[in-house]
């Protein structure tokens, strides 16, 4: 059992039920998936799409999907099924091992970091984060890294609301901003 998916029963559940009055364990609100994607565009060389594919596949340890555009857009010259990125759907102990580095390795390695933004969450419980630049990740061999490539982290919650998902990622170790 991975240490997060361990700190998660035994602390944040107990801590969210005596918080939130909820009656039972099964209305905590837990973590479902996470997505990771990486938007590398039409105007790219030939090789960045396998580029992407590669840091994706060391930084999740899963077989990235590449998707493809869905429809023609002629100012952008996008025709419909072209390669326009990456992404991985990490579940079960994956996605706690990975919630797990990026709370305790990657975010301390940004430069001039001061904790993520508390405005980043949709109305439904999900929180997005934007990282610019992979090299943060300790996967990633700096050496073989041609093109920039920033990743976006979808973290998908079983919370209705924003502020339980709020509650249940800073339970969870996320490093919020304190302004």
């Amino acid at each position: 059992m991975p240490d997060m998916k361990k700190f998660y029963r035994e602390n944040v559940v107990p801590a969210m039920k005596n918080s939130r009055g909820y009656g039972n364990v099964m209305q905590v609100p837990k973590i479902q998936k996470v997505v990771i994607n990486s938007g590398i565009g039409t105007k790219f060389e030939k090789d960045t799409m396998k580029e992407a594919q590669e840091h994706l596949s060391a930084i999740s340890g899963q077989t990235p999907v590449v998707t493809k555009s869905g429809k023609n857009i002629s100012n952008f010259k996008l025709r419909k099924g072209m390669a326009v990125g990456v992404r991985v759907t990490l579940r079960g102990s994956k996605m706690y091992d990975f919630i797990d580095r990026l709370v305790h390795n990657y975010l301390p390695r940004v430069r001039d970091f001061r904790g993520i933004s508390k405005k980043a969450f949709d109305k439904a419980g999900n929180y997005n984060l934007g990282i610019k630049d992979i090299s943060i990740f300790t996967e990633i061999d700096l050496d073989k890294l041609k093109h920039p490539i920033g990743l976006n982290i979808t973290i998908v919650t079983s919370a209705a609301t924003d502020d339980e998902a709020f509650e249940l990622l800073q339970r969870m170790g996320m490093p919020f901003a304190t302004n």
